[in-house]
């Protein structure tokens, strides 16, 4: 039976340690827009996996990735499929849009989905100004390379045009840029020509079931280089100190955090 003076003495230490342990931070949501690059795969695709479906274990739980990349899009066809107008109306202050095009746009071969440098640029503006009036934050990434080396083993630039628009309207725009483009094609070059297959969807026949006449792909990733490629935008977001993203990085757990060469038979016990 609690006695007046813990009646009266409690409410404040409950107070009171509400205070020194804090609030759990509100939640946000961080949706990616783009193409297939990023975009959610289905088990009959498997392994080919975007760069997006890896990106949320990277963030602790009051992070919500909202993967809404599709395959085969443009900046064009992803407006005109309505498919940013529903973005727009959900989207809650604080909010992110990580928006990553450019391989559909700059495809000229496809009218159905080619989108001219100058349009895709507006395109991209849209995007932001229409985030920014919802107190969201739009952060602009150039697109992911195409693994393509020339005969001396140096991996090629594919994207130079619609990385150029990208870039520019960050500058104009003051809009977080990153440049995975660049760091993509960095990357590459550390694995090298043979290397970097494993990086792709780069299949012998008999590999997978998926794919029993094997498949040689060089823009769309495997399970590795989607988590490689995710790893490099999030360093981004790290090193550039995003508001409100940055501070909510995924912590190991304690098991987790332990050195692998403490894990043998000299390490000392832990607590469960």
């Amino acid at each position: 039976m609690q006695t007046p003076l813990l009646k009266r003495v409690w409410p404040l230490a409950l107070l009171l340690m509400l205070a020194f342990t804090g609030a759990t931070p509100k939640k946000i949501k961080l949706y990616l827009i783009g193409d297939s690059t990023i975009a959610q795969k289905i088990k009959q695709t498997f392994p080919e996996t975007g760069w997006g479906m890896p990106l949320s274990t990277f963030f602790d739980s009051t992070v919500v990735v909202d993967n809404r990349a599709q395959n085969g899009r443009s900046t064009r066809t992803f407006l005109a499929e309505n498919r940013w107008q529903p973005i727009v109306d959900a989207l809650q202050e604080g909010d992110y849009v990580f928006i990553q095009f450019g391989h559909n746009d700059e495809s000229e071969a496809h009218p159905d989905r080619y989108t001219s440098p100058a349009d895709y640029r507006k395109n991209l503006i849209k995007f932001v100004t229409e985030t920014r009036a919802r107190k969201g934050n739009p952060v602009l990434i150039t697109p992911v390379t195409r693994r393509k080396f020339d005969k001396q083993g140096k991996q090629q630039e594919t994207h130079a045009a619609y990385s150029a628009a990208t870039t520019d309207v960050a500058r104009e725009y003051k809009v977080p840029l990153i440049d995975l483009d660049k760091m993509s094609r960095e990357l590459l070059q550390q694995f090298g020509v043979e290397n970097s297959k494993l990086l792709f969807l780069q299949l012998e026949p008999g590999d997978h079931p998926n794919y029993p006449y094997g498949r040689q792909d060089n823009t769309h990733f495997s399970e590795l280089g989607a988590r490689k490629m995710a790893q490099l935008v999030v360093s981004q977001v790290v090193a550039q100190k995003l508001p409100l993203l940055s501070e909510r990085m995924a912590r190991p757990t304690a098991k987790n955090a332990v050195p692998p060469a403490a894990t043998g038979k000299d390490a000392q016990p832990t607590t469960p």
